[in-house]
This record gives C-alpha cells, structure tokens and sequence, in this order.
C-alpha cells in the first residue's frame, strides 16, 4: 500500500507539471506574403512600373504579422498578432472587434494589415481574438457571455509572445468590443489602460433604439434569453455594473453625436456613473461623427495613441490613478 501510495503522488506531481508548463496558443503562423489575399490591391499601388505600398502602408515593412489560434476554456480560438520587426519589450494592446458571429464581421487580413497594424507601428504588440464562434473558432460567441473569456485570457496569452510586456497591457474595443472591454475590466486587474469607441454600455437602451439588435442578434446569440431577457441583458449592460470596475485604470471614451447604431447617450451616461463612481475617464464626444468616427478619424486616432502613450509608455505621467477621498 505504501508503494501504491508513492506512486500515485509521483504521478499527480508529474501532471501537475505538464498541465503548468502547457501553452496556450496551439498555432502561429507568419503572415509574410500579403499578395496572397484580397487586401493586398487595396495596400498597394503601381508607380514607374513597380508595385508598392500606398504611402499611408509604408509601415507594413516594419511589422510582423501572425494568425493565431489560442485555447479559451478548452477551446480553439482564432485571432490575429501584429508586433514590430525590431526586437525589443513592447507594452502590449488587446483589441477587441465589434460585430457578431456573422462571417462580415471577423477579422480579415486587412484588419491586421491596417487596424492592428497602425498600433503595432506605434510601439507595440496587439492581439486580437475572433472569438469563440466567429472567424473559424470553436464554440459559440454568447455576445458578452463566456466569450469574454476569450478576451481576458490574452493577458495570459501574451506572456507566450517574445517582446511582449505584460506589466504594461492596455484594451482597445468599438462598438461591441467596447462592450466587450467593459465586462472584461470588471473581470481581470491586468489591464492599465483602456479606449472604446462607440460602445455599447447598456443593451437595454440598444433595443429600444434598435429593435433588430433583439430579433437579429440577441435572441439567436444570448443563450436563456427567451427565458431569461432581463438578467441577460442586464449582465451585458456595464452601466449597471460601474461598481465593480477598478478606480485605478483610466478609460478613453469616443464617439460620434451622429452615432445611430449607439447613440452618444450610452456614452454621455456612463460617464456619469463614471463620475459617481470615482472611474477615471476622459469622454469625447465628436460633433457629426458617425459609429466608426470616419469624419474625425486623425482625431479618433490621435486621441488613442495619445491616451496608451501616456499610460502605457509614460509611466510617470500618472503614478497613481485611484481616487482617494472626496
């Protein structure tokens, strides 16, 4: 019995090992060859004969770009990972993408050619998952379920990813995925700095505005919804959750006052608990601006990188962001 004992502990302390030192991403492949997909004629232009990137792409040379797949709950994810070519330790950015589980809305490789791309230029690494369900990953996207495990995982994720520093980690999400970054600042401390972008803060409010938000995404997407509408909208609407956010991690907030898929309101509300709350935050709101801020974009964009410069490369621009007293 004693042997059997032994051996038995043995065992366990070998699995304990192996299940300790098991990666999570499971597939990285080099996107090293762009003129094999779609978006290379849109990134390029001909001059003197010549095939070249447009001017605005330039930066495409100093970059690496990967296609991912990265477990989440014992499932198979698929995302994107763009990071400069220059090595180097590189504060590190999660985006999170808007949309559903419908094909138009994953990520393609123009996204991580340009979206992702236009960050990592920047100065650092970016992630991105499809999440589960969508863009050929396993599973099935809950819009603001489970499946903001898949995005909370990345800080895990991207301890596996060579110059990528994890003490430095900031979020980055639009429309749904600023839904997405809200409910995932209420569950992980891994995160010090955040932007959304037209996003989603109570989904309540997005029915009303928007009635097919319930018949075309709701309903087919959130499980128990029929049975359960209210405590299910209710766990995707942040605004009602402002309490278990941190005080110490500050969130950029955009959007467009023409904004008719999330009304500006979502946003002007939120801060307001924001306020109450003692969440550090900045809110701008864009005059005539739609959803995506296409009128605005060199603001929209500049705003951001300002914002992660600031908290994720400055580090002694604000040393201590919670409130204390008042």
């Amino acid at each position: 019995m004693r042997l059997s004992i032994c051996t038995l502990l043995i065992l366990f302390s070998f699995l304990s090992c192996h299940s300790q030192t098991e990666k999570l991403i499971v597939s990285q492949k080099p996107i090293d060859d762009l003129s094999k997909y779609p978006a290379y004629k849109h990134l390029t232009e001909e001059k003197e004969g010549e095939i070249q990137w447009k001017k605005q792409y330039a930066y495409l040379d100093s970059i690496d770009m990967y296609g991912i797949t990265y477990m989440s709950d014992g499932l198979k994810i698929r995302g994107y990972l763009v990071k400069p070519k220059k090595e180097g330790n590189y504060p590190c950015i999660i985006y999170n993408r808007g949309g559903n589980d419908n094909k138009r809305h994953a990520l393609l490789i123009h996204s991580a050619a340009t979206r992702l791309g236009e960050l990592a230029k920047e100065g650092y690494v970016v992630i991105a998952s499809q999440y589960r369900g969508g863009g050929g990953s396993e599973g099935k996207d809950e819009f603001g379920g489970a499946d903001v495990n898949d995005v909370t995982i990345l800080t895990e994720v991207l301890k596996e990813v060579e110059g990528a520093d994890t003490e430095r980690i900031g979020m980055f999400g639009w429309s749904r995925g600023g839904l997405m970054t809200y409910l995932a600042l209420m569950k992980t401390d891994k995160i010090k700095a955040a932007v959304v972008g037209g996003a989603v803060s109570d989904s309540h409010a997005t029915i009303e505005d928007r009635p097919e938000m319930e018949t075309g995404v709701y309903t087919r997407m959130i499980p128990d919804y029929e049975t359960n509408k209210v405590a299910e909208l209710d766990k995707r609407t942040p605004i009602k959750q402002v309490d278990k956010f941190p005080k110490n991690v500050p969130i950029l907030m955009l959007h467009g006052n023409s904004d008719w898929r999330v009304k500006s309101e979502q946003s002007i509300r939120m801060s307001l608990e924001f306020e109450k709350h003692r969440i550090p935050y900045r809110l701008v709101i864009l005059e005539g601006g739609d959803h995506a801020l296409s009128q605005h974009s060199e603001e929209r964009d500049r705003q951001t990188l300002a914002w992660f410069q600031r908290f994720l490369k400055d580090k002694e621009a604000v040393p201590d962001m919670e409130y204390k007293g008042r």
